[in-house]
């Protein structure tokens, strides 16, 4: 065996890094789609053109038709088309309208497909929550349909996206309920799928063994059903694991067996991560000329797959750039045409408005002759009718004349009347003013009289206590006597009565509305009302009552409280308003 430098060994390595990160994306095998919109391979290079624009056909008849499960049949078709394309914006437009269209038409499994095939496309444009926040909507559609494919299907791809995640206990957890599924109804097509699935988990989890149990049983159920294309990832699977566990003879063996069915059916992706794996199978055994030779080859297939993709990335383009000018054209030749169309009617339309106004102007020509020929006759008519009524008239106005003269002299009448009516009032209201003024002069005098007899009795009152508190007994007694018969005389009741009278006359129904507010009003709380009502000072209204200043505040304050008065509210401009 020829040995290999040191520097050598290092270039090998950095090589199969390198096509391991730039040409070599992540494997989406362990995915599983939701439904094959078409029936056919319609991803076929040579004629992805057609198909495409095949599917635009298909598609605006299904609109002219307006079939809406055709439509968004036919968008899930192109939806599919531009992903495996890598046209991820437009296929995630197409999924959109899909999608729309089921939501509208109200067909809920056609729309749990969609959201699948949409988890799917968000998931690898990195927009795991919402991947995720799409499969549980496709999860709860198929549970209310009672959809058990439906749902085995949203398992697998829910434990899919979970293992991405490094979630591998739930990942598993969703592999197991779509197995039971699929087991369930012996499709052993996707059970396979699952059992590699489980494969993959274990794999990633460093559990080879029960690994290369799941990957031998899916490779059992794939060549039961003779499909040679999954036997190639398969095997592929079992050479990793083969090769993770230090059998790298056993694992180059099934790797070049995988090798061999890929060129067998030209699968260049295969080949290229088939070489790719066997590469590091020869250079974990130091043969490492096997190994270079091997990354080489996988290089070229990767190559090959760049420019395999270019050239249908570049043919789609030129195909939707092609449909874009044919459907620019279209549109424009349509707008031309619905053009040419609207003149035609517009000049249509004109040309018997013409027609119309030349036969309207004729008939009008014709009616107005008519019209003068009946319109002087007439008018010999009214002008004899307004003769008629011209005199009629006359008399009529005379007879109103005179009606108005007569009407005239009793307004006349009327108001002299009313003129002598109006001077008796107003004498009868100057005297009743002058009674008033006279009243209220006679009750500010009685006040005044009042004041000046209590203001005296009270500087006697002041000079007997003097005297009575002198140390003289003799004279005690008489002064006692004399000093009770001024406190007498200090509320005359016989006064008040009469200031009551005056008062009533002077402010009429003034202790009726006060009474109706407070019915419970005492006779000394009338005679403070009737004195502030007067707008006298609190010193004149404390000499009349006889009473003190504080005593007066007291009284004020009880007096509002019965009143029911809001604090701060004015007592006297309260009763001034009564």
């Amino acid at each position: 065996m020829k040995f290999i430098s040191a520097p050598y060994h290092c270039c090998i390595l950095l090589l199969i890094l390198f096509t391991q990160l730039f040409l070599h994306p992540e494997k989406s095998t362990a995915q599983i789609h939701s439904i094959d919109w078409a029936s056919d391979n319609i991803y076929n290079t040579q004629t992805s053109d057609t198909v495409y624009l095949s599917l635009k056909n298909a598609l605006e008849s299904a609109v002219r038709h307006g079939d809406l499960e055709l439509q968004g049949k036919i968008l899930g078709q192109m939806g599919e088309f531009c992903y495996h394309l890598g046209q991820y914006p437009k296929a995630l437009d197409y999924y959109l309208k899909a999608s729309n269209i089921f939501q509208k038409s109200n067909n809920e499994n056609q729309l749990a497909y969609a959201y699948i095939d949409l988890g799917i496309l968000y998931y690898y444009n990195r927009d795991i929550d919402r991947s995720n926040a799409l499969l549980y909507d496709a999860l709860a559609l198929f549970n209310k349909q009672k959809d058990e494919k439906g749902l085995a299907l949203t398992y697998a791809n829910i434990g899919f996206s979970f293992e991405k995640q490094e979630k591998y206990d739930s990942a598993y957890s969703y592999q197991m309920r779509a197995l039971a599924v699929y087991l369930k109804q012996a499709d052993s097509s996707k059970f396979a799928k699952i059992y590699e699935n489980l494969g993959s988990i274990h794999e990633d989890l460093g559990n080879y063994d029960s690994a290369m149990y799941y990957f031998r049983l899916s490779l059992e159920q794939y060549q039961a059903l003779k499909e040679p294309s999954q036997h190639i990832e398969v095997i592929n699977n079992i050479g990793d694991v083969l090769r993770k566990t230090g059998k790298y003879r056993q694992s180059i063996a099934y790797t070049a067996k995988a090798i061999d069915i890929s060129l067998a059916q030209n699968n260049i992706y295969q080949l290229s991560s088939g070489y790719r794996d066997l590469a590091k199978a020869y250079n974990l055994l130091g043969i490492n000329d096997s190994a270079y030779y091997c990354l080489e080859l996988s290089r070229k297939y990767a190559l090959d797959i760049y420019s395999a993709e270019s050239s249908r990335q570049m043919a789609f383009l030129e195909t939707e750039n092609n449909a874009r000018k044919k459907d620019e054209s279209i549109h424009q030749l349509q707008q031309s045409q619905q053009l040419n169309k609207i003149l035609a009617i517009a000049s249509g339309i004109i040309a018997l408005l013409v027609a119309v106004l030349l036969a309207l102007a004729w008939n009008r020509h014709k009616l107005k002759i008519r019209n003068e020929r009946a319109l002087s006759k007439q008018q010999k008519v009214i002008m004899e009718a307004n003769s008629q009524l011209m005199e009629a008239d006359l008399k009529s106005r005379i007879l109103e004349e005179e009606r108005l003269r007569a009407r005239l002299h009793n307004e006349q009448l009327e108001k002299a009347s009313l003129d002598a009516q109006l001077k008796s009032n107003m004498l009868e209201e100057t005297l009743l003013k002058e009674q008033i003024e006279q009243k209220s002069k006679e009750l500010s005098t009685n006040a005044l009289h009042v004041i000046q007899k209590n203001q005296l009795l009270e500087q006697l009152r002041e000079q007997i206590e003097d005297i009575v508190n002198d140390d003289k007994r003799d004279h005690k007694k008489q002064l006692k006597q004399l000093l009770s018969s001024i406190n007498q005389n200090f509320n005359n009741e016989s006064y008040w009565i009469e200031f009551k009278n005056t008062f009533e006359q002077i402010h009429k129904s003034f202790y009726e509305k006060l009474t109706a507010l407070c019915p419970d009003i005492s006779s000394s709380e009338l005679r403070l009302v009737s004195l502030l009502k007067m707008n006298m000072n609190s010193n004149d209204i404390a000499t009349i009552l006889g009473i003190s200043s504080d005593s007066l505040r007291v009284a004020r304050y009880r007096l509002r409280k019965k009143l029911n008065l809001e604090q701060g509210s004015n007592l006297s401009v309260f009763l001034q308003g009564l």
